[in-house]
């Protein structure tokens, strides 16, 4: 017979064992969930929790205010396709081989960060605009638009190659799509969802229930809407300013019959006709006015404005909603929520719309992060980070190794450790040489300075002193007073092209140009 200590003493054993099951058990739940929201083409500008006076964004400054807010992140390549792919892999374009949305494609097979988590137990999708093909790899579940996709009834492409078309607006389906997935998962285990916004892409389609949202609102023109380009070759001669090269018919809907995006005419009768009964007020009104020279193309500005801070707020509206199911569903903590942009935008500065410069407007991107019991409310980085720090950042969350060819790193680090290192710089490469005429360029970005190399299209070097010139427009390049500068910016921009392995950039910094790599004399 066991007599009464071996007894207890057993007893207590299987105590022991049993908290230690249980606390392995709670540690294995209590891998935090992931979301990512990945909007397109939306910007710093156009949210209040950066400050931005053109709108309201309650429910993305929600998780900044709940979280982290990054007011120096910054994307690799300022265009959609690249920007996804360098999230995905935690790589530059070079690496991951999509360097630009004209002649690449993306290999789904190669190693991405949603591989390593779903090898790990989590349960992956990604639901809305993808824009790396048709084929996603690494996700249980996806279910994304072809392309661009459409604003209105748009089509989705399903997991069996099929397309199903769903009657209503584009950033509604997306959510609704995310909750379905959401309801449907497996609830004992932990999962990722990334959800690719179409918002705020060009050409800037409201919800039809928001369409007069900002007609009492008249926007300033920024300060440098009138910019002359001087001493920026390559800002001269691109095509993308909302004087010139904004279509009345495509962009600003004065013509929809004549849009070649099959965004107007894939509605409804009921649809359409309140669109047009919208719309064709509007151009009745212009064409009475006769509008011309600045005069036209401050209206075009105004037109801009009103249509593209109209498509954000049905966006931010959806990630409301999402932030309240995750409430609703005891989900909030222990989810992780990242909201970021492909890239930044131009709303009007420079006089421009669109993107791919990697001067700030579009170099930079909105980013914040919500992650409960690890980053306190109200946080704000002033650290360098990049997409391409997301893959690295969730795998560390995850308790994950993080693959070491990938070039991103965590920011777990700096959020948490007061000492820890973050990025020196910021590098950019930019390839296209295309649509809106901007010549490919690269460079680095420090806390004050910024060097950048363009090429191909126009070649020459631009330096700039954020600090005594934020928006850009004095380059210093050939500056005698900034000579030492131009030295140091030119070794710190050779040394992260060695880090980061980028032979075409290499190739291109070492040519000789105006006869040498001195400074150019005024």
């Amino acid at each position: 017979m066991m007599n009464i200590d071996m007894r207890n003493s057993w007893m207590l054993l299987l105590l022991v064992l049993g908290l230690v099951s249980c606390q392995n058990e709670r540690q294995e739940i209590a891998k935090p969930n992931i979301i990512i929201i990945i909007s397109d083409d939306h910007t710093q500008q156009a949210i209040s929790a950066y400050g931005s006076k053109l709108t309201q964004t309650p429910n993305i400054d929600r998780i900044a205010n709940e979280g982290v807010l990054f007011n120096k992140a910054y994307v690799n390549n300022s265009i959609c396709g690249p920007s996804r792919a360098a999230l995905l892999t935690g790589k530059y374009s070079h690496k991951n081989g999509y360097r630009d949305n004209e002649n690449s494609s993306y290999d789904s097979s190669q190693d991405q960060f949603v591989n390593h988590l779903q090898k790990a137990g989590y349960q992956t999708a990604w639901i809305g605009k993808y824009h790396l093909g048709e084929d996603p790899k690494g996700f249980d579940y996806w279910e994304i638009l072809p392309g661009q996709g459409h604003y209105y009834n748009p089509d989705f492409i399903q997991m069996d190659g099929s397309r199903v078309r769903k009657e209503g607006y584009v950033s509604n389906l997306i959510e609704d799509a995310a909750e379905s997935w959401l309801d449907s998962r497996d609830q004992d285990q932990p999962f990722l969802l990334i959800l690719g916004h179409k918002a705020t892409h060009r050409t800037w389609m409201p919800d039809l229930d928001d369409l007069d949202m900002f007609d009492e609102v008249e926007f300033p023109l920024p300060d440098n809407f009138y910019d002359d380009y001087q001493n920026r070759e390559a800002a001269r001669v691109q095509d993308m300013s909302i004087a010139h090269s904004m279509q009345m018919a495509y962009d600003l809907k004065m013509y929809p019959e004549d849009t070649k995006d099959g965004n107007v005419t894939r509605m409804t009768a009921d649809q359409r006709k309140r669109f047009d009964g919208y719309y064709k007020p509007i151009q009745k009104a212009l064409n009475e006015a006769g509008l011309e020279g600045d005069a036209l193309t401050e209206w075009k500005f105004q037109r801009y404005m009103r249509d593209y801070l109209a498509t954000a707020a049905s966006m931010d509206r959806n990630i409301g909603r999402l932030l309240d199911y995750l409430d609703n569903h005891a989900l909030s903590e222990n989810t992780i929520v990242i909201y970021l942009s492909d890239q930044g935008f131009y709303l009007g500065e420079h006089g421009w719309f669109d993107k791919r410069f990697m001067y700030e407007e579009s170099f930079r991107t909105p980013m914040m992060m919500r992650y409960p019991g690890l980053i306190a409310p109200g946080t704000v980085s002033e650290d360098f980070v990049m997409n391409l720090d997301i893959g690295p950042t969730m795998l560390q969350a995850a308790g994950l190794e993080i693959p070491k060819d990938m070039d991103g790193k965590s920011f777990l680090p700096v959020l948490t450790d007061p000492e820890a290192e973050g990025r020196e710089a910021a590098y950019y490469h930019f390839y296209e040489n295309g649509e809106h005429a901007v010549s490919p360029h690269f460079g680095v970005r420090t806390d004050r300075y910024k060097l950048i190399r363009f090429y191909k299209r126009v070649e020459e070097w631009e330096l700039y002193d954020l600090e005594n010139d934020p928006q850009e427009h004095n380059n210093l390049f050939g500056n005698e007073e900034y000579a030492e500068v131009h030295k140091e910016m030119y070794a710190k921009l050779m040394r992260v092209i060695e880090k980061y392995g980028d032979e075409e950039a290499n190739a291109i910094v070492e040519q000789p140009m105006n006869g040498d790599l001195n400074l150019r004399k005024k």
